[in-house]
């Protein structure tokens, strides 16, 4: 995939939910290749879809970005700020998913870059995330500058029902 064709985007609060299928093509497709993203090997397409569909009408000042090519959506990331009344500061960045179609050719970096713009424009000062202790992300994430805080043994479970060890990251922006 030559660079020039992919492009990131934010989607507006109007495009989320119509996005929606595509997100749940991905989100089946990276679970199908097995990703530990928080579901299990039986995910349905449904079950995908019904999820995106909550997603993309948060009203949580959430931002959902895409990763898109002339075939359409391959990938997406989310930043949604934080809850609690003591951390206006700072954003989870959640679900960062490129179909197996678009791996290694820089998707999950441009979007990994964009999120953290994104956070800046919210007025975030702090990011932070988790992963697969030992995944292709946990590379990235520490190529790209974020900060180790820890691991947590058998935090979650891989798609097969294996437990995993999930690795805590933080960044702060500047």
């Amino acid at each position: 995939m030559p660079a020039d064709t992919l492009q990131i985007r934010t989607l507006s609060p109007a495009e989320a939910p119509a996005a929606a299928p595509a997100l749940a093509a991905v989100l089946l497709d990276c679970v199908a290749g097995g990703a530990s993203v928080s579901f299990m090997a039986d995910l349905t397409a449904e079950q995908a879809l019904a999820f995106w569909q909550d997603q993309a009408t948060a009203d949580d000042g959430r931002a959902i970005l895409v990763a898109e090519d002339e075939a359409g959506v391959l990938g997406v990331v989310q930043v949604i700020p934080a809850w609690a009344p003591n951390q206006p500061h700072r954003a989870d960045i959640s679900k960062l998913l490129v179909h197996r179609r678009a791996r290694r050719r820089g998707a999950a970096e441009a979007l990994m870059r964009a999120a953290e713009g994104a956070g800046r424009e919210m007025g975030k000062t702090l990011l932070v995330l988790d992963t697969v202790t030992g995944g292709d992300a946990e590379r990235l994430y520490a190529r790209l500058g974020w900060s180790r805080a820890g691991v947590i043994p058998d935090f979650a479970l891989m798609p097969d029902g294996a437990p995993c060890a999930t690795t805590v990251f933080y960044k702060a922006l500047g």
